[in-house]
């Protein structure tokens, strides 16, 4: 009964700052929408051509360089392509990547996908849809599912092996005539005058050669030795991943992963094939114990093992004991933060990372290659790179909502799910599985954004605010004495401290009101030659 109230209370306070979020977050998406639609609609001419200078070997050859292959950049490559670009894309490794993460696509990266017509690349590399996640928590169960009852039975998450999935894209890039992959290191960006012209690399056989283009565009990934160059990076390792693969075992509902919130850390599985489940322990950085002198061996089996669901609990122990089975990767967190570079841009994990716990970066990365064909669509001259750059810094607006909603929800959601001594925070997990299982709206709008199908950054605002009510009214009724006071006021207090540092370093202007930001409303700058190729 006392739920009941608070569900109630809750909701008429919700749904009226519902009312006014989903009223600006309309007129937002409309504009953004309008705009990219725009753009993306102006015929791209075939006959394209990139000025020659006469004063570099190799200027006029091609259009964009590509710094790094991985999902972002072989998917951007491939769309560049497909409208007649000449693409160079140089890649350190061209071997199949063997990572431990980037294994999950949400349905919204899936859409994304979709969209850039590369749907196929998860065929034939035995992905398995993924339809949500089961949360356990003391004994108690909580089904998350991603709201896919409107779409197309097709339309679902996808979960592979990092690797198969990359090379597919690679494969698909490459088979077009005028797109090149070439394996080489990166070592430095060309520039003159302010001017980024192209970069410096070394092939295979140590040869150091240079590459000439317009416009680089950087993605080579979390690591990547470029970032430097082209924005301000702050970048946080909260905790490590630690990846097993589990064989002969099932999770206990099929295209379900499974989230195991104890302590010491949270377990993460998901199925990476048809026959081998991935399984994740988060762990802090401070207390990352080392794999060589078999410390973290007996950390999982003493402290993660007695946690693992029954029916898994045998494989995990034999992944354990498996040689090379053990492997560890940081969970890095950057905030985008690029400063303007004429004839350069960043994208990808070079540019922004999220917390990987949620597995959203794929959905994030497709999502921004989306944005950044349909804004390089109508532009036929490159060569004008200070114009180029100042029109295309209207990409780091319009990724806001994608990259923010699924940025926050992460960061937040390791925290959260993290074991605490703190009983603020023990009563944070508590009330948000609670308020995942009042389902309707509630359950709806976390599993739509985390799905990447709902990506705004008002619908998140509005779902911390029904939290905050509902968590708050958990500890005051049945009536309200000083200690729930208190104890309300504590719960207030670490929620905001959790959430509002990310917001803010996502942007509070970007995210909440990117009408007011004078690159919003850049429009592609006038061609030369125009009347030449316009209907």
């Amino acid at each position: 009964m006392a739920e009941q109230y608070i569900v109630g209370v809750g909701a008429v306070i919700a749904s009226l700052l519902g009312f006014l979020f989903l009223y600006c977050n309309s007129l937002i998406r409309f504009r953004g929408l309008s705009k990219l639609k725009r753009a993306a609609s102006m015929e791209f001419p075939k006959g394209n051509s990139v000025n020659k200078t006469g004063n570099s070997e190799g200027v006029g050859t091609t259009d964009i360089i590509i710094v790094g292959a991985g999902v972002a950049g072989a998917a951007l490559a491939y769309s560049l392509g497909k409208d007649g670009r000449r693409v160079r894309m140089i890649e350190r490794d061209l071997n199949m990547p063997n990572r431990i993460v980037g294994e999950l696509l949400y349905p919204g990266g899936y859409i994304k996908l979709i969209e850039l017509g590369l749907e196929d690349c998860v065929d034939e590399i035995d992905a398995q849809q993924f339809l949500g996640y089961t949360l356990y928590k003391d004994g108690k169960e909580t089904l998350v599912s991603y709201p896919l009852e409107k779409f197309q039975s097709h339309i679902s998450g996808r979960t592979s092996h990092n690797g198969r999935f990359v090379q597919r894209l690679r494969i698909k890039a490459a088979s077009l005539h005028n797109v090149t992959l070439e394996q080489g290191t990166v070592t430095s960006l060309i520039e003159d005058n302010g001017i980024v012209k192209g970069v410096h690399y070394k092939n295979k056989s140590g040869q150091v050669l240079t590459a000439y283009a317009p416009l680089t565009i950087v993605c080579d990934g979390c690591f990547s030795n470029l970032r430097r160059s082209l924005c301000y990076p702050k970048v946080d390792i909260p905790s490590y991943l630690v990846g097993l693969t589990l064989t002969n075992c099932n999770l206990p509902k099929k295209n379900y992963g499974a989230i195991i919130l104890g302590h010491p850390s949270p377990i993460i599985l998901y199925p990476v094939s048809s026959t081998e489940i991935r399984c994740m322990v988060d762990v802090p950085s401070e207390k990352v114990p080392s794999v060589s002198n078999g410390e973290m061996a007996c950390y999982l089996k003493t402290q993660v093992a007695p946690k693992v669901l029954p029916e898994l609990y045998n494989s995990f122990m034999s992944a354990i004991e498996k040689k090379g089975n053990i492997r560890i990767m940081p969970a890095k967190i950057m905030a985008a933060a690029p400063h303007l570079t004429p004839g350069a841009l960043l994208i990808g994990d070079a540019l922004n990372m999220r917390h990987a716990i949620t597995g959203g970066g794929m959905t994030v990365a497709l999502s921004d290659v989306v944005i950044l064909r349909d804004l390089l669509r109508p532009l036929h001259d490159l060569s004008d790179a200070f114009t180029i750059s100042k029109y295309l810094e209207s990409f780091y607006t319009l990724r806001k909502p994608m990259s923010s909603t699924i940025n926050i929800l992460a960061n937040v959601l390791q925290k959260v799910f993290s074991a605490s001594s703190n009983p603020a925070m023990e009563n944070l997990q508590h009330t948000f599985l609670g308020y995942l299982r009042l389902g309707g709206v509630f359950s709806y709008g976390i599993s739509a954004m985390l799905s990447g199908l709902c990506p705004r950054p008002l619908s998140l605002a509005f779902h911390f605010f029904s939290l905050a009510i509902y968590g708050v009214g958990r500890l005051l009724l049945p009536f309200p004495s000083p200690k729930r006071l208190w104890d309300g006021a504590k719960f207030l207090w670490v929620a905001s401290s959790i959430l509002l540092p990310y917001i803010y370093s996502e942007g509070i202007r970007q995210m909440f009101f990117p009408l007011t930001v004078p690159a919003y409303y850049r429009t592609p700058p006038e061609n030369k030659d125009k009347k030449n190729f316009m209907h």
